[in-house]
Order: structure tokens, then C-alpha cells, then sequence
């Protein structure tokens, strides 16, 4: 996606033509891969304000064997080095990303070394999923599935509950602070609330009693409190 041409226009070209149009409020956009981040597209996640300061950034494995078995393209280093690129050009973008547990031969060592780049990254959210075999795929025709499935399934519970307390703690950094969230309807826990989407892509949930906010709306939000996966706050006074 992030590689997309036409004639002379680029990705970063395209997304900033169309944060651009009058009326547009909020542009997202999914997902990269890391191997082709031109300077120009950072540029406009990290400056335009109608650019979402949100990127997923598939990761898959943070070991150099097993990214090159995926066939990924990058090395460890690259991708940390794009990490720290894009918080050079503004910290506040939320990162999120994708693993995969239990690949071919993956070792207990090389799924450590995933954990330790996710830890060092401190990702906002990450979609995890065990390794299955998929008929025609390159890994299927090259790579035995030989890591067994308890293994994985081992893997993918570790990984998750690392995650789960990192995104705890990315979450609680922002209780007294402002976002501003973009309504999106009814609270899926209760009808008497509002849920929303803050620009780095965290779900707000606020009460509807006293509140102006109609979906579509923009609304500032002080945050209170804060879940694994929600902030929860009230209504800016403007």
C-alpha cells in the first residue's frame, strides 16, 4: 500500500490530497509494510493534523532467521530503526502491529527475541496469531510445520499477557490528559454512554448525560481512567 504509484503520484502524495478535501476530518489508513516507509509518507502521518497519529506496523517475528524465512524483507535493526524514526518526527504517533507465534522452527530463544523487540517498541496494541500451515504458500512448499501446537499455543498466552500489560501501562499514560475522539455511536456496554475513537486509535467511552455530542462529532475528552483497550473520561467544557 505504502508503495502505491500512479504516474507522479505517491502514497504520501495521494493520503495528503485527500486530508486535504473540505469536510475531511480524520484520514487512516492500513497497513504498511515495514520494508518501503518513504520519508515523505512519515512526514505526513507525523505533520498533517487530519492524518491519523496511528501507524500498524506489521512486525510478524523480531528474529533475524525467522524474518528471513517469512521472507519479510527487513532485518531486526531496519525495523527499530523505522521505529525511531517515526518517534523522531513526532513521539505521540501510536504504534500497533501483528505476530506470528510458533513459525517454522522457531525456537524458545527466537521467540524471546520477539518479545524483547516488543517490549523495547511498546507497542499500543498487537494481533497475535499461531503459525498454521496454508496450502501453496512458499513456507508450506519449503518449511515443515514442526513446532508443535502446544508450544504455540504456549507462545501466543505468554505473548498476549506481555502485551496485555504493556498496552495497560501505554493507556494509564494518558489519564489527565485531553484527546479528542471521534463519536462513533452507542457505548457497546451501555446506551447511556458514548464511544468514540481518539486520533491514535484508542477506543473513549464518556457519559451521554449532559453531553452535545452527536456521532460524527469531534469532542474533547479528559481522561480519567484507563483500561487494557479504553480510556474512559468526561466532556471538555468549551
Amino acid at each position: 500500500m505504502n508503495s502505491y504509484r500512479f504516474e507522479d503520484w505517491d502514497f504520501a502524495r495521494l493520503i495528503t490530497a485527500v486530508a486535504d478535501v473540505p469536510g475531511v476530518e480524520r484520514v487512516r489508513f492500513t497497513s504498511p509494510h515495514p520494508k518501503d516507509f518513504p520519508p515523505a509518507l512519515l512526514d505526513a502521518v507525523a505533520g498533517h493534523p487530519k492524518i491519523c497519529k496511528h501507524i500498524h506496523l506489521p512486525l510478524q517475528s523480531g528474529n533475524d532467521r525467522i524474518l528471513d524465512l517469512m521472507g519479510r524483507s527487513y532485518t531486526r535493526k531496519e525495523y527499530l530503526d523505522l521505529v525511531d524514526d517515526i518517534r523522531r518526527r513526532n513521539p505521540g504517533i501510536a504504534l500497533t502491529t501483528d505476530i506470528i507465534c510458533g513459525f517454522c522452527s522457531e525456537t524458545e530463544e527466537e521467540f524471546l527475541d520477539t518479545c524483547r523487540i516488543v517490549q523495547d517498541v511498546g507497542f499500543h496494541a498487537a494481533f497475535v496469531f499461531k503459525y498454521s500451515e496454508r496450502a501453496h504458500t512458499i513456507a508450506a512448499r519449503k518449511y515443515p510445520d514442526d513446532v508443535p501446537e502446544a508450544v504455540k499455543s504456549d507462545r501466543v498466552t505468554r505473548f498476549a499477557e506481555m502485551q496485555t500489560r504493556i498496552a495497560l501501562r501505554k493507556n494509564q499514560e494518558m489519564i489527565g490528559r485531553t484527546v479528542v475522539a471521534l463519536v462513533e455511536g452507542d457505548a457497546k456496554r451501555s446506551s447511556e454512554q458514548w464511544m468514540g475513537k481518539a486520533d491514535h486509535g484508542v477506543t473513549v467511552v464518556w457519559e451521554k448525560k449532559g453531553s452535545r455530542a452527536r456521532p460524527g462529532d469531534l469532542i474533547p475528552i479528559a481522561v480519567s481512567r484507563a483500561s487494557v483497550t479504553t480510556l474512559f473520561g468526561s466532556e471538555v467544557p468549551v
